[in-house]
């Protein structure tokens, strides 16, 4: 077996749905076997999911067990040479595992790999790549100095904004929705610490490969949409306590007694101020999504106009499935894409474009690597939405800290 691709899955089987469908695609010339562990979720994941995608090896817990412990529960059954830790609402492209092996196999330096990531209304999304925490970094972030010097590699050493987007480089901490890494090397540092419960396990795998002479790469030349929003919401006052209990953890864990004691203090004011910070920022929030829902009703794609853009391939499927759906009455226009003619160019002129939500539906002629490519082209600021062929829903999620979208289509 060469691949292992291990995700755990907690209440999202219409976002893990269509991230099987392109793990099946990336996978079509790859000895690979797809792992899923379910943390009890109570929507119907298991029966679902099962029932679409019978080759899956699916464990179901009795309870949440937390993420790390969730991966390890994978890892212990995984027989890949490679492992891929991936969240369940990520999309990845269908030459994304190819590139990697690859780039393993002539790196063998490599200790893990992690790609160029955007959200799901198309930006990138900055912890592709960060630098490890510590409290002069963790200063100039909650400070804003990183923010009013993205690139200086001082203040802003978080998220590496010293380093190109678009270019293969070391990082010191890889995100865990996307972690690539060789079987071997997880059997000679071992696998997530399972005091993790969520947040900083990756941080602290990271770390480790890195101590054991391992290198961490950021690898652009793969970029996936990682949703976001979906597995957790990221401004929340429970966010904000468990990232700074998974900190503590990681400090008391690794750094030396002066250091530890100085980051520690610097937690223990953060969790305060942080706390307050995140309580005006989600009554804020909520009042302004209520605001939206109210005025201009951006998220709900049942009250807008719809661009429906589909390959020549599959047109007829996807009128089928929205009509079944009652989202065909409300779609503008559809557009059998034509990806060799500068089609997406021609939608970009008619005028009800600029308002309208986007469906873009997979297929061969339509595939996940020119989707990605045309949400980064038409996002920001809109609706997008994804639908894998022969797929039994359509999932979006409008912003990295917003609520998704999941529409079934049976």
């Amino acid at each position: 077996m060469e691949l292992s691709v291990i995700i755990v899955n907690y209440n999202v089987k219409y976002f893990l749905e269509q991230c099987l469908h392109s793990v099946w695609k990336a996978g079509k010339n790859i000895a690979m076997e797809v792992i899923v562990v379910d943390n009890c979720s109570a929507d119907g994941s298991e029966a679902y999911i099962k029932d679409l995608f019978p080759g899956i090896t699916y464990y179901y817990n009795s309870s949440n067990t937390g993420f790390a412990k969730a991966c390890n529960t994978g890892l212990s059954v995984a027989s890949g040479t490679y492992i891929l830790f991936l969240n369940p609402d990520t999309i990845v492209p269908e030459d994304c595992f190819i590139k990697c092996i690859d780039y393993f196999k002539q790196h063998p330096s490599t200790g893990a790999m992690g790609v160029r990531m955007i959200d799901g209304s198309g930006a990138y999304l900055k912890e592709s790549k960060r630098g490890f925490p510590g409290p002069a970094t963790a200063l100039f972030k909650l400070t804003g100095l990183a923010a009013l010097f993205p690139r200086s590699a001082l203040f802003a050493r978080y998220y590496l904004g010293n380093k190109a987007e678009h270019t293969i480089t070391e990082s010191d901490v890889l995100s865990g929705a996307f972690l690539f890494t060789d079987k071997e090397v997880l059997s000679k540092i071992g696998g997530f610490d399972e005091a993790f419960f969520m947040y900083g396990e990756d941080i602290d795998l990271s770390y480790r490969i890195q101590q054991a002479g391992f290198r961490n790469i950021y690898y652009p030349e793969v970029t996936i949409i990682h949703f976001k929003g979906e597995s957790t919401r990221k401004q929340s006052l429970k966010y904000t306590m468990m990232f700074y209990r998974a900190m503590s953890i990681f400090v008391k864990k690794h750094y030396g007694d002066a250091r530890r004691l100085a980051f520690t203090m610097f937690l223990q004011t953060t969790i305060v101020s942080g706390a307050l910070l995140t309580g005006i920022f989600t009554m804020a929030t909520s009042f302004f999504s209520f605001a939206g829902t109210l005025f201009k009703q951006r998220a709900d794609p049942a009250k807008r106009k719809l661009v429906i853009i589909a390959g020549a391939d599959n047109a007829g499927e996807v009128k089928k499935a929205l009509g079944k759906a009652g989202l065909m009455l409300k779609a503008e226009y559809i557009m059998i894409a034509d990806i060799h003619h500068n089609s997406f160019e021609k939608l970009r002129q008619q005028p009800y474009f600029s308002s309208a939500a986007i469906v873009f539906c997979e297929s061969g002629t339509m595939p996940y690597t020119t989707i990605i490519s045309a949400m980064e082209t038409f996002g920001r600021d809109r609706t997008i939405l994804l639908h894998g062929q022969k797929s039994q829903s359509i999932v979006g999620s409008p912003a990295k800290n917003s609520n998704g979208i999941a529409i079934p289509l049976v």
